[in-house]
Parts: C-alpha cells; structure tokens; sequence
C-alpha cells in the first residue's frame, strides 16, 4: 500500500486491496475483459479508496488512438425526442471530427478515447462505473457524484424556469403546480429548488407533485388528475418531463377545464408533441441537437489538450410562447 508524503496508489496496490489480480483489476477499472459485476464494483471502490489515479501517459505508450468515443444516456428513455436529438446531435458532430460514436448501457466499455454521458444520476451504478473509467468524460448536465468529469455543458434550468414561472403569474397564474419526477439528475433538482424558491418570494404554497422517471402517459394523467381534484384552484401546469405536458391534455379537458384559459399549460422540454398539440404548448427549447454538437466539441478540445480538465460551458435555452399561456 502507498506510504509516506507524496506516495500514490499504484494498479498492484489497487489489486492486492480487492483481493484480484492485476490483469482483473486492469480489465475492471477500464471496463473490459470478463469480470463479473461484483468484482468490478469491489475493484472500483477499492481504487476511490486509496485515490488510485491512472497512469494515463504510460497507458498511452501502450494504446493507440480509436478515432472513437462512447455516448451514454438513461437506457429506458432512447425513444424520448429530447434524447434522440441528442444522439443525432453528437453524431453529426463526431463525423465532421472524423470519429466514430459507439453507445455504452453498461459499465463495460470498448476502446473508445473518451465518454460523454447524457443526463447522469449519481445513483445510477453504470454511470458510476463510466465515471471511474480513467478516460476524459464529458457530461450533458453536471453531475451530483463524487467523481467529477472532465469537462460539461450545461443549461441553466434555473433562470428559465424562473422566467417561466414569471411568464405565467404575468398572465394571471397565482396557483400554478409542478409535474416533476423522482429523478436525482441535476435538472430535476435544479427544476425543483427553483420552483420552491419561486413560490416561497411571491408568498404561495407549493403544489409539487412526483411521477417516476419515465412514466407512461396513464400515470401522468393519472397524477394531474388528482392534482386537479385536491386542489381544484390550480390556474396553471407546468411539466418538467419530455412530452408530458401533451400527454396529460385529455385530462384536463376531462376535469372540465380548458387550457389556455381557465388554466395555463406549459412544459420544461419542447418537442414536436408541444408544437402540433392543441392548442401549441409553451415550453423550453433545451436544444438538444445542439447539446450533443457541443459535447462532442468540448470532448474533441479535451482530447487535444485544447481544453484544460474541469471545463463547464453553458448552453444557452429558449422559452417559447404558444397559445396554452397566450391566448
């Protein structure tokens, strides 16, 4: 084990700790070979613990650049618009960079030069495991674990909300309510936290409300339908979740309300389902095209040592009026 001032952690260290050999504790923490989950995640936590950093000048000498990186994002949602833009975003960006894009949905990863996950939850174990890949990762929102990644690009979902919510009290909204889900992702707490500081300044009770990431729309309608029952004076509905604000519309119309007047209707992610809904809903432009291009690009800055460690670009977000707060 590493002693004495200065000393660092090497691979046999890390090895010898986890009780594996050092080709096992090699293939672990890279994400390749066959090692079973279990031997990963006690070769992992073994090298957080005694501060094990890889060699990466070494590894160098012994690997040669893939022209390839790996794209992960929350697997249960790949059929979501937001992160299908993504995707096509950061491949349309890695191909005018002459790389290729491989998708990881584990923790066991190719030969690829670098990482970019989208949407992370720190409570997510192959994210964990990605993170502690010793590659340069890029992430698509910041991330809440205690690994940091190299590099990410952000949107203030703060200030957007804030102007949405702004947007709706301007057209009357005094009792307006959040759909959120129960996701740990940094936009769903920042989502969260500035909807409670929001209502805390103008004086008004929350009325938050929860759906598991990823519900189907007979749970979102299901949820807004209660909502509208316990507390029939909500004016307005704002839902964080892509293409939830459109799915919830039947019922409403079935509670006898009509959106756009007697109550406002507006949602955090735009979609194609916002655009062509009747009437069109107001939502948040996040740009996910966009998010992808500018992933891939800080990754590209980072492999070429253009870019130091710890960079955080924002991108900027749109509020887009239609006619479910305007009419």
């Amino acid at each position: 084990m590493p002693t004495g001032p200065g000393a660092s952690a090497t691979l046999a260290d890390v090895a010898r700790g986890a009780g594996v050999s050092k080709t096992t504790a090699s293939d672990a923490l890279r994400g390749h070979g066959r090692v079973s989950d279990a031997t990963r995640r006690a070769v992992l936590d073994t090298a957080r613990r005694l501060g094990y950093t890889p060699n990466r000048s070494a590894r160098s000498l012994r690997t040669s650049v893939t022209d390839t990186i790996a794209l992960h994002i929350p697997e249960f949602l790949t059929s979501a618009e937001y992160y299908m833009s993504f995707v096509f975003g950061a491949a349309e960006q890695a191909a005018r960079a002459g790389l290729n894009v491989t998708l990881v949905s584990s923790g066991r990863i190719p030969q690829v030069d670098g990482l970019i996950l989208c949407d992370p939850m720190p409570d997510n174990p192959v994210v964990d495991q990605l993170m502690s890949a010793g590659l340069p990762v890029v992430t698509a929102e910041r991330y809440g674990g205690a690994a940091q990644p190299t590099g990410v690009i952000w949107s203030d979902h703060e200030t957007s909300l804030t102007e949405l919510l702004d947007h709706l009290r301007a057209r009357g909204a005094r009792r307006p309510a959040l759909i959120t889900s129960d996701s740990t992702a940094d936009w769903a707490l920042t989502l969260q936290h500035t909807y409670a500081h929001w209502c805390a300044e103008h004086g008004i009770q929350q009325l938050l409300r929860r759906a598991p990431f990823g519900s189907p729309p007979d749970v979102l309608r299901g949820v807004v339908g209660q909502l509208l029952t316990e507390a029939p004076e909500t004016d307005a509905i704002v839902c964080a979740a892509d293409g939830a604000a459109a799915a919830v519309l039947p019922e409403i119309r079935s509670a006898g309300r009509v959106v756009g007047e007697d109550l406002l209707l507006a949602s955090c992610v735009d979609s194609a389902a916002m655009r062509t809904a009747e009437p069109p809903i107001t939502a948040i432009d996040l740009r996910p095209r966009h998010m992808g291009a500018e992933c891939v690009r800080l990754l590209c800055g980072i492999l070429a040592g253009e870019a130091p460690r710890g960079t955080a670009r924002t991108l900027a977000i749109d509020m887009i009026v239609r006619a479910s707060t305007d009419s």
